[in-house]
C-alpha cells in the first residue's frame, strides 16, 4: 500500500512509539488522526509535529478506549488503524497492578478491533510484545532465542503479556471470520529519543539513564541481579517495521521485531555509566523482582517477509537516547 493520500488512525499516537509513527506517516503523505488518553503520551509529542501538518485541535481526540461507544464514534472513515494504545509501564508497576492492567488492555484491544469491524475499516495493525512469550522459556539458562512458533502453550509471566497475547488472538479470529486485513508485529524492548523517563512508568533504559543524569540525587540501583538480559531495539527500526508491515506483511501472521542481540542489565547499566562519564557505583538490589531471565528474537520472518533489518546497534542507540534525555532534563530544570 502506498500511504500517500491514505487516511490513518493511530491509537496511542501521543506516546513514544505512537508519535514517532505519526511523524513517519505524515512524511509518507498520509493524513493522520490520533486517539489517546495521555496515559503515557503527551500533547507536546504531537505539538512537535505541527511543521509536518499535524494540528492538535483538528487531529487529536482525548478518549478512553475502554468506552465502546466512543470507539464506534471515532474509529471510522479511515483506510488503516494502527492500534498502539495500551496500559504499559515498568515491571514494578505491572506486578503491583496486575488485574487493572489486564482488564484495561482486554477492553481496549477488543473495543478498537470491533469498532474497525463494525465500521468496515479494511486494515488493522496490532503491535504485541515479547512479554507474551511463555515464562518457562524465558527462565532457562543460557541465551533463549524465541521464534513466533514458541508462543503456545501460552504462559506469559504478567497480566500485561496475557492481555497483549489475547489482542493478537482476537485479531487473528477477526481476520479469519470477517475478512479484515490484519498485520501482527511483536516488539522486543523498544527505546530511543522520545521515550518516557518519569519515575513511575518508565522502563529500564530510560530509568537507568535518568538515574545516571541525576546522580547522586537518585541512587543508581538496578532491580535484580543484573544478569537478566533483553533484546533492545531502537525506535527508528521499529517505525520502519510498522511502515513495512502495511506494505508487505498484512495477513502473513505474527512477525517479531528485535535486534537479535542479548544485552544483560549489568552490561546495559555499565554502558550507561560509561556514556555519562561519571564515577558511579552500581547497586544490584536482589530483593526486587527482576522479571524473567531473558529472551532475544529470531527475526527471520521479519527479514524474509518485510525485508526488514535492524540498523542501529545498542551502543549508538544508547548514546543518542542519553543525549536526548539529558537535554530534556536540562530544559525542565531551566524552566
Amino acid at each position: 500500500m502506498n500511504l500517500k493520500g491514505k487516511k490513518v488512525l493511530v491509537t496511542g499516537g501521543a506516546g513514544f512509539i505512537g508519535s514517532s509513527l505519526v511523524k513517519r506517516l505524515l512524511i509518507e503523505g498520509a493524513s493522520v488522526k490520533v486517539i489517546d488518553n495521555l496515559w503515557r503520551g503527551t500533547l507536546e509529542n504531537l505539538e512537535s509535529l505541527k511543521s509536518h501538518g499535524f494540528e492538535v485541535s483538528r487531529d487529536f481526540y482525548f478518549t478512553d478506549l475502554t468506552d465502546y461507544s466512543k470507539c464506534l464514534e471515532l474509529i471510522r472513515d479511515v483506510d488503516v488503524v494502527y492500534h498502539l494504545a495500551d496500559i504499559v509501564a515498568g515491571v514494578d508497576y505491572v506486578f503491583s497492578h496486575e488485574p487493572f492492567v489486564f482488564r484495561q488492555n482486554i477492553l481496549i484491544n477488543s473495543n478498537v478491533l470491533w469498532a474497525c469491524i463494525t465500521n468496515k475499516i479494511s486494515n488493522y495493525i496490532y503491535p504485541g510484545t515479547a512479554c507474551s512469550f511463555p515464562k518457562k522459556l524465558q527462565m532457562a539458562e543460557g541465551i533463549t532465542r524465541l521464534h513466533e512458533d514458541h508462543t503456545y502453550p501460552a504462559e506469559p509471566e504478567t497480566s500485561y503479556g496475557w492481555g497483549k497475547l489475547m489482542g493478537e488472538y482476537e485479531a487473528l479470529l477477526a481476520q479469519n471470520t470477517y475478512k479484515i486485513n490484519v498485520g501482527l508485529l511483536r516488539f522486543h524492548n523498544v527505546y530511543g529519543p522520545g521515550v518516557l523517563f518519569e519515575t513511575k512508568r518508565s522502563q529500564v533504559i530510560p530509568s537507568l539513564i535518568r538515574k545516571a543524569i541525576l546522580f547522586p540525587q537518585e541512587k543508581f540501583t538496578v532491580w535484580g541481579s543484573g544478569n537478566q538480559y533483553r533484546d533492545f531495539v531502537y525506535i527508528d527500526d521499529v517505525i520502519d517495521a510498522l511502515i513495512l508491515v502495511l506494505k508487505r506483511g498484512m495477513n502473513k501472521g505474527l512477525i517479531q521485531i528485535g535486534s537479535e542481540k542479548a544485552t544483560t542489565l549489568r552490561e546495559l547499566s555499565e554502558n550507561i555509566v560509561k556514556i555519562s562519564k561519571k564515577s558511579i557505583k552500581i547497586k544490584f538490589d536482589i530483593s526486587k523482582p527482576e522479571g524473567d531471565r531473558g529472551r532475544i528474537g529470531d527475526c527471520g520472518r521479519a527479514k524474509e517477509i518485510l525485508k526488514w533489518h535492524p540498523k542501529v546497534d545498542i551502543n549508538s542507540g544508547l548514546e543518542k537516547t542519553y543525549k536526548w534525555i539529558k537535554q530534556q532534563i536540562e530544559n525542565q530544570t531551566s524552566l
